[in-house]
């Protein structure tokens, strides 16, 4: 019957639930999603319910739709047990979610009895008769799904959260998701929130509202760390320690802040003991590879020559960890970087070649993330390769992508301190007064790219590219 599964179909899609809200399984490793969220089933009380709705779309998105199935069960389990006296309205996005699944499983009637239970619920709880109902809870449920979904997402949980705390501005959860979304956002966009101070705030508030929550006092020492209060972040560390010394989702952010104190190996304690309770967690490996890496650069830094045996030993535990956060997490852009230079720095030259394809495979990369790749490239082309021009190429490739990043800024610094010396030194081709032009177009120095242009011409003089930027600029003036 066509028509009552078009009919079903369009109910469905009246749903608020993960199906609707257009989480796409290409903005994540879905492994390691399942992994975390696993994991902070193990160590949230409080949330479970939220936990065990994005389980099942995950677990249907990995095609295992029983496994689905016994995650709903496990929050309609929590919701008894929880809110024994309002079981409907905690019930709307699992019910959604049932509907789907069943919907996907080819049985049909199932779909249609959990629609019907969502539409009969909606009526009376809301006055008007309509299926889609604006709950604040379900407004949070939502942010926090965009907020595991990743970086795309974060503005729109932001906007959730937001939404939630218009109708009860005092409830801790909101104003956690809030302020995390906040927080998170404040650390991607580079100049648009240069001033982190927004997050701090609402973190601070967030605290204050839910004191047990120690997993947004250490984002707010991260911060108060930011903005140069450290003893006072510090403080907030030492008392999150005390409440919960073996939560992982604490410990990560708790080993950050030592690292980015200076304080190298109190992180690396704190990291080993979160990866003995959560030996699966790619955040944690990559966090250590880090550590030792930093240790590397100390040492080298410190000692005018550093024993072989020491860094030796320091560069092969950065790789391990490194290789094994890739293995957890495929599209682990950041840890594909640090192990392709990592490997660089140990001479293992193929190897770094290997990862460094391995991160310009990852298809789900931002532009700044593109930009930091074709950086780190062009310094392994320039500095151990030994090719300028291959270098120039990169640092050139990171620099035509138009955003405003940290990354594109190294990319244009690098190349015009090439390209001078080169210049200098008389090896100056073409190329070099070409790119050198576009450095300074882009920076708005009319007249001085004008020149490198001309320079470009007289040496090559019937390329297309450098004519044409010579008369759009003569013309711009």
């Amino acid at each position: 019957s066509t028509i009552s599964n078009n009919s079903l179909k369009s109910s469905l899609l009246q749903l608020e639930c993960h199906f609707t809200w257009t989480l796409l399984k290409q903005d994540v490793d879905l492994d390691e999603l399942e992994e975390t969220v696993d994991a902070q089933v193990k160590f949230f009380i409080k949330s479970n319910i939220r936990n065990y709705n994005l389980l099942s779309y995950v677990c249907h998105l990995k095609n295992s739709n029983e496994e689905a199935l016994k995650n709903l069960q496990r929050a309609e389990e929590e919701i008894k047990k929880n809110h024994p006296d309002e079981i409907a309205r905690r019930s709307l996005v699992t019910w959604g979610n049932y509907a789907w699944i069943y919907y996907h499983m080819k049985r049909y009637e199932e779909a249609q009895t959990y629609v019907s239970k969502v539409e009969k619920s909606c009526k009376e709880l809301s006055s008007t008769a309509q299926r889609k109902i604006q709950l604040p809870d379900i407004c949070a449920e939502q942010g926090w799904a965009f907020l595991k979904f990743g970086r795309k997402y974060y503005e729109r949980a932001k906007n959730c959260f937001e939404n939630a705390l218009k109708n009860e501005p005092n409830n801790p959860e909101f104003n956690t998701g809030y302020a995390i979304a906040m927080y998170r956002l404040e650390d991607l966009i580079y100049r648009q929130y240069e001033d982190k101070s927004v997050s701090l705030e609402l973190l601070k508030r967030a605290v204050e509202l839910n004191p047990k929550d120690t997993f947004t006092m250490a984002l707010l020492a991260l911060r108060l760390q930011d903005v140069k209060r450290i003893d006072e972040g510090e403080k907030y560390i030492e008392e999150a320690m005390q409440k919960t010394p073996d939560f992982p989702h604490f410990l990560r952010y708790a080993a950050k802040f030592y690292r980015r104190k200076g304080d190298v190996d109190k992180a690396l304690e704190i990291l080993k003991k979160a990866l003995r309770v959560t030996p699966k967690s790619s955040f944690l490996h990559h966090q250590a590879g880090t550590c030792y890496r930093v240790k590397l650069f100390q040492l080298k830094k410190t000692t005018t020559r550093p024993p072989q045996e020491q860094v030796e030993e320091l560069i092969r535990l950065a790789i391990f960890h490194f290789k094994i956060a890739i293995d957890i997490k495929t599209k682990f852009f950041c840890a594909c970087v640090d192990l392709a230079n990592m490997y660089a720095e140990g001479k293992r030259y193929e190897e770094a070649e290997e990862a460094f394809q391995r991160a310009f495979q990852i298809s789900i990369l931002f532009n700044d993330d593109k930009q930091r790749l074709y950086y780190h490239y062009g310094n392994f082309q320039r500095f151990h390769m030994k090719l300028e021009s291959e270098a120039v190429r990169y640092y050139r490739e990171g620099l035509k992508i138009e955003e405003d990043s940290y990354a594109r800024s190294k990319c244009s610094n690098a190349l015009n301190q090439l390209l001078r010396r080169r210049i200098q030194e008389g090896l100056g081709d073409a190329t070099d007064f070409g790119t050198l032009g576009f450095i300074h177009n882009l920076n708005g120095e009319k007249h001085e790219a004008i020149e490198c242009y001309e320079k470009a011409v007289e040496l090559h003089p019937d390329n297309e590219e450098y004519l044409s930027a010579l008369c759009e600029l003569r013309l711009s003036l």
